[in-house]
């Protein structure tokens, strides 16, 4: 089992990119504590350790946020042995069917120009977007549009990030407009 450890822009999170799918079909999952990793061992395990914060599960990585990026020499090893001796023990990364975050969040326009926005909107995310935050360890999901404003969350990495308020005003937003003219503004919430 390699696993590749990857900085991310957050300080606070690092992605543990793994050389096998964990995930199927593009799934991903946000755990905030302990209480919510239920369905998943793993995920588990992870917060038995003290100073992690989330953890996010991508198709083919981990990223983990700790509340202090210094702890990061310390936890780093701990981190990448409890990965690798689950991964090789065989036991399912989730042992109850959960819904993944893309799952959870469907969006329904008013009327049928809004239901081609969205249709658009969608499509980009999914081929352009959600590929792009992922190699950051983190994802993205449009969660509405209303009157030419796209809302939308983040997960993993990018949640808290010092550097996703330009990753969505210039990056996703331009492109958004750029695409779809009657995008006027991109609003993350949580």
């Amino acid at each position: 089992m390699f696993i590749e450890v990857q900085e991310t822009p957050n300080p606070n999170t690092l992605k543990f990119f793994l050389n096998q799918a964990i995930l199927e079909n593009n799934q991903t999952y946000h755990f905030k504590g302990k209480e919510d990793s239920k369905s998943s061992p793993l995920v588990s395990k992870l917060f038995d350790l003290e100073g992690i914060k989330g953890v996010f599960l991508g198709s083919e990585f981990i990223s983990v946020v700790v509340e202090n990026e210094d702890s990061w020499d310390y936890l780093k090893p701990q981190i990448l042995a409890l990965i690798s001796d689950f991964l090789t023990s065989g036991q399912p990364i989730l042992v109850e069917s959960i819904e993944s975050l893309a799952e959870s969040f469907k969006v329904k326009g008013k009327n049928a120009e809004d239901e081609e926005i969205i249709a658009k909107i969608e499509e980009l995310f999914e081929e352009r977007i959600r590929p792009a935050v992922a190699m950051d360890g983190g994802d993205i999901l449009f969660r509405d549009y209303e009157d030419g404003i796209v809302y939308l969350s983040l997960y993993g990495s990018c949640a808290g990030c010092p550097s996703s308020t330009i990753t969505l005003k210039n990056g996703i937003e331009n492109m958004l407009k750029y695409y779809i003219p009657q995008v006027k503004e991109v609003i993350s919430i949580e």
